[in-house]
């Protein structure tokens, strides 16, 4: 059988999804990638040739099946699977030196700007932190020490979206690398690299894997030089995952395309509702006619997904709307099959600067929804009774 190779752009996506970058093995047909669950490899003998793997920290071939079919899903050539999506990102900033500019979303998850502010600032690199929504801000921030454009859309947990093309047009015009995380909409709804980012990141932890039962991340890029570097690092810094949760994110992305459907139709049904009470003053879903960036989520994406947050006004009514969900957990994370509900000021964005996060809207009775794929009048009738 011929292996689908990630550049075999001519199958569908939902085709990619099941396919792509695996064969059944050969000693016994198995159809799905075996666990290669070893540290090392045999050697035929000593300065003879091998078949290409010597220690699991450099290749493994559960990993390498989901390297490969994670890039295919985003068109991309080239898979470097982590251990986390933090360790991803923590390689994303090897490639700069000291002295190195940064110009980021002001809205990210806030264990990235953790490490950039508390790790990578005293290592000797600069970040800015502009509001993306406008790409004026962006080329503004721009300094002749800049290397790197870095942002979210849909951005979490405001929902802001960042026009790719735009930034694609300046990271060109000035010679800058790119970096996309699109975890949120994941390669079903949004692919970066087709708007010129150079490299997208995952947090396979979330919507690729899908069941909430591993912790990884993912880098893939079409360029070869980018791909050379990056391949250099994750085996020399060692950040990469295990090939048990290589082999969950890899059955999750199998059935990635038909889990999205599921929640970008329930997430537009809670949105909707949502719109309906006065009771929440505001809501932040991409997906609705009334966000003011709709017009490029639907040129940009091909669905809005399940990620929406609202505001309910004040932090007493936050705590008790939180408390009384019975179907929606609360819980850090995101993109599993079930239902949670977070809140970021507390939890996923508390490293945050107050004065930060106040700025862009994330207040302290913002609560975010990661609508999983139940049946969506249960979590309406949920939301109901939570808000009273």
């Amino acid at each position: 059988m011929t292996r689908i190779l990630p550049t075999d752009l001519d199958h569908a996506l939902a085709t990619r999804a099941v396919h792509a970058g695996q064969v059944p093995d050969p000693l016994s047909g198995a159809i799905m990638p075996p666990i290669y669950q070893t540290s090392t490899y045999r050697q035929i003998g000593l300065n003879e040739p091998h078949n290409g793997y010597e220690y699991a920290r450099t290749r493994n071939p559960t990993r390498e099946a989901l390297e490969r079919n994670v890039a295919a899903l985003e068109g991309a050539q080239h898979g470097f699977a982590f251990g986390s999506g933090l360790a991803a990102l923590d390689t994303v900033l090897k490639l700069l030196k000291v002295g190195d500019h940064v110009v980021c979303g002001d809205n990210m998850y806030g264990g990235s700007h953790r490490m950039m502010e508390r790790i990578y600032r005293p290592l000797g690199l600069d970040f800015s932190y502009v509001d993306m929504r406008d790409p004026a801000n962006v080329a503004a921030a721009v300094t002749p020490a800049t290397r790197m454009l870095y942002g979210e859309t849909p951005t979490n947990p405001m929902m802001f979206l960042v026009d790719l093309a735009a930034i694609g047009d300046i990271a060109a015009a000035r010679g800058l690398l790119t970096v996309v995380d699109n975890t949120f909409a994941t390669p079903v709804f949004q692919r970066p690299l087709e708007f010129g980012a150079d490299i997208v990141l995952h947090s396979t932890t979330k919507f690729l894997n899908g069941h909430s039962d591993m912790v990884g991340g993912m880098l893939v890029t079409s360029r070869d030089d980018l791909a050379e570097r990056l391949g250099f690092l994750q085996n020399a810094a060692g950040g990469v995952p295990g090939p048990m949760d290589c082999f969950l994110a890899l059955r999750g992305t199998k059935t990635l395309h038909l889990r999205m459907r599921q929640h970008d139709a329930t997430g537009r049904k809670v949105a909707e509702w949502l719109t309906t009470r006065s009771d929440v003053p505001k809501l932040y879903y991409p997906g609705l006619p009334s966000h003011p960036q709709h017009a490029l989520a639907a040129r940009q994406m091909s669905g809005f997904g399940g990620m929406l947050s609202f505001d309910v006004g004040n932090v007493p009514r936050a705590k008790q709307v939180i408390e009384r969900f019975k179907i929606f957990a609360l819980a850090e994370s995101l993109g599993g099959v079930e239902s949670l509900v977070g809140h970021p000021a507390s939890m996923t964005h508390a490293s945050v600067p107050v004065p930060m996060r106040q700025a862009m809207g994330l207040t302290d009775s913002l609560i975010r929804l990661s609508c999983g794929v139940e049946e969506a009048d249960d979590l309406i009738g949920d939301l109901e009774q939570a808000l009273g």
